[in-house]
């Protein structure tokens, strides 16, 4: 067989030898010629390529190699050739989860765990793009430099398309016996993600027991068991599971898909509070031991002129911006770091707040055409420097010196980049240093959230695109200050038009832009072209899955609709990306509150009120968070807090109508309905004008039957 494949491929591939085999294919260690790389191609069985057709099975693969996420592995290629249906694979020197449970027979918490978060995390994704593996095993699963990958991605969707009896045919069956959902054992062809999550429960309950979750002399016997005996509880064989964990995989492991969680990334949250602090580890120079996560302070101005801030700053953020494009780096917010912008503290206490194990920071120096930039790489966990570096160039030469450091970040933390990902740090959105120094004063005043500063970003991001008609950048930017201004601000149908008009120049000029399908996501949005704006969303998610606006103002928009329950996994994915954002988690509260799930609500309030009081410590100023969580407060009960920390909001700012309303919310939420009515009214007179979000608002649900309240709406 090896020959005739040999022969077959031989204008694409060298076939070198045969690495194993199945029931289903033999795989091959090949060179990819076109490449220069190592691949592995799998060939189907002859008898199992003929049930499914050439065209079924290159359908589905075609599907499934639209898949771009860092814990499954990509399809490079497949066909058909000589009579042989294949598909290639990179080549992986490592293991399959199922040689390290034989080896071994258990796993360590803590890297089960990370394995089974990995694992959630890449059937999240690929059910969002609506593929279900339907044969999540530990043969499924590669474990390559700490890092968990799913293979095999539209086979199991090729086989089901095949039919029953043709499979009964050639002896196969789609799924195995010992990790199959009961919906999927039963002969349903209708299933969805929660059956994955039932196989991946089985998977993590065996990695932690050493066991499998049913057994039985025959494959008969272990689905009879899947049936008639009731949930496996891994207490009960293995002692000191925590109790989180115990219930997290009997609830994934529900005989019924409605007992599940409702989607993969719920699983993977269940499991958050065991594998926050034990994260997995990479090696790093000198052998230090270095976890793959990293915050980017902003950079020191060393120029003459204080006025260049803007660009120092903006060069921090051009880094965490190209570093956040990375699947498998952890990399703290902007809004987490420039939290510490001017502040004397020791580096490494700086990254334990931030929970990171590395630390960038750095100087810039502008002088004329002249620029130099130090950087440096410290481990927090015992100082040392990991990386370190000076440069001394043009202006021109900014984006190199830009891509230099977030190259060399990469090799120090030894990361591996996809080759995505390796383009997506290496674009440049423009070629023009003017237009480059435009755009960096607009973020600057875009980040301060007022009405003035996104008026005054606006306007900088117009003289970028004067500078430079083709960055693409700027015209999101643009689109999004128009969204803002008309969200909290400025209600005109001017506003809401301009974001129309260059969203849609953003998306002309770079089609695989994820910034500019979140904009126009969001002014499709604020004119009620939701379906247009759930399209916007999700290609924006899927273009960049670390890009937070998307997935918040996504839920944001499912939430002004009343769609609460589909607003809340939203909300959770866009904490998960930035948990430090207290934002996210009040209105994923406010979606449990508007599904009637009370326990739900309290339970991330209270994350919400932890996050804004560790924020707090930091920036005691901040309006919008003491505002926030004024309404929060009063929704927990606690009176007193939320009346003094609306009060102290209001004193900071007693014009900004985001923060009027957010007032008007707390007094409606405590009864105070006079105060309420007048707040409101004040924070349209001051330019709020969202009637959908009024409209849907479970906060001042107690005003509505109030005949003022419905003549404020009438307003809008």
């Amino acid at each position: 067989m090896q020959e005739q494949l040999s022969k077959a491929l031989e204008d694409r591939y060298r076939v070198e030898r045969e690495l194993g085999r199945g029931g289903m294919a033999t795989v091959y260690l090949a060179e990819d010629f076109r490449h220069g790389r190592d691949v592995a191609v799998k060939v189907l069985h002859p008898d199992l390529a003929s049930a499914l057709g050439n065209d079924r099975f290159l359908r589905e693969i075609r599907l499934a190699a639209r898949l771009n996420h860092p814990n499954i592995l990509p399809l490079f290629d497949s066909g058909e050739a000589g009579g042989f249906l294949y598909y290639v694979m990179p080549y992986i020197d490592g293991e399959s989860l199922r040689d390290r449970l034989n080896r071994e027979g258990q796993i360590p918490m803590d890297e089960s765990l990370g394995i089974a978060r990995a694992i959630a995390g890449a059937l999240d994704y690929a059910h969002r793009n609506r593929i279900v593996h339907r044969d999540i095993k530990p043969e499924n699963i590669m474990l390559h430099e700490g890092q968990a990958m799913v293979m095999d991605f539209g086979i199991g969707k090729a086989l089901t398309a095949a039919g029953a009896d043709t499979l009964t045919q050639v002896g196969m069956v789609v799924g195995t016996p010992a990790y199959v959902s009961p919906e999927q054992a039963a002969g349903e062809i209708d299933i969805d993600g929660r059956s994955d999550q039932y196989s991946l429960g089985c998977m993590l309950y065996e990695m932690l027991a050493g066991e499998r979750p049913f057994t039985g002399p025959s494959a008969q016997a272990v689905l009879q068991r899947r049936f008639t005996e009731p949930v496996p509880v891994l207490s009960k064989v293995m002692k000191g599971v925590p109790n989180e964990i115990d219930t997290a995989i009997s609830k994934s492991l529900a005989k019924d898909p409605s007992g599940r969680f409702t989607t993969s990334s719920e699983f993977a949250k269940a499991l958050v509070l065991t594998t926050l602090t034990t994260p997995v580890t990479v090696t790093v120079p000198e052998g230090v031991q270095a976890v793959k996560s990293i915050a980017v302070l902003p950079f020191t101005n060393m120029s003459a002129d204080a006025d260049n801030e803007y660009f120092t700053d903006g060069m921090a953020e051009e880094i965490i911006n190209a570093l956040s494009k990375i699947q498998s780096l952890g990399v703290a917010s902007r809004t987490s770091t420039f939290a510490f912008k001017g502040k004397t503290e020791d580096i490494r206490e700086i990254g334990k707040k931030l929970e990171v194990s590395a630390v960038l920071e750095g100087s810039v120096r502008r002088m004329g055409n002249k620029i130099r930039v130090s950087a440096q790489l410290i481990h927090v966990a015992n100082g040392y420097q990991l990386w370190a570096d000076k440069y001394d160039r043009e202006m021109e030469d900014v984006f190199a010196i830009q891509d230099e450091i977030a190259q060399n970040i990469v090799k120090a933390l030894r990361v591996v980049l996809s080759d995505d990902e390796k383009k997506a740090i290496e674009k440049v959105k423009t070629g023009n240093v003017e237009a480059y120094d435009y755009y960096l004063r607009g973020r600057k005043f875009f980040h301060q959230n007022r009405r003035s500063s996104l008026e005054s970003a606006r306007q900088m991001f117009t003289r970028a695109i004067e500078v430079d008609p083709n960055y693409a950048l700027a015209y999101a930017g643009i689109a999004d200050c128009c969204s803002i201004l008309y969200t909290y601000y400025d209600a005109r149908e001017s506003n809401l038009k301009q974001a129309d008009t260059a969203s849609k120049k953003a998306l002309t000029l770079d089609p695989d832009l994820a910034e500019a399908h979140s904009a126009r996501g969001l002014s499709f949005s604020l004119s009620k072209q939701y379906e247009h704006a759930r399209q916007e969303f999700e290609l924006a998610m899927k273009l960049d899955p670390k890009l937070f606006e998307a997935p918040y103002f996504y839920g944001r928009a499912m939430l002004a609709q009343g769609k609460s329950f589909e607003a809340a996994p939203l909300f959770e994915r866009a904490a998960t990306l930035r948990p430090e954002d207290y934002q996210a988690l009040s209105f994923l509260a406010a979606a449990f509150a508007g599904q009637g799930r009370i326990h739900e609500a309290t339970k991330a309030s209270n994350r919400a009120v932890k996050a804004i009081e560790k924020w707090l410590e930091i920036n005691p100023e901040d309006a919008r968070a003491l505002n926030l969580g004024a309404t929060i407060w009063s929704n927990l009960g606690e009176t007193d807090k939320a009346l003094e920390w609306a009060r102290r909001s209001l004193e900071i700012d007693p014009d900004d109508p985001q923060l009027l309303y957010n007032v008007a919310c707390v007094y409606a939420i405590e009864g105070m309905k006079e105060d309420a009515i007048l707040c409101l009214g004040r924070a349209m007179d001051k330019g709020w004008g969202h009637r959908e979000w009024i409209e849907h608002d479970s906060d001042l649900n107690s005003l509505r039957s109030d005949r003022r309240f419905q003549a404020l709406l009438e307003r809008l």
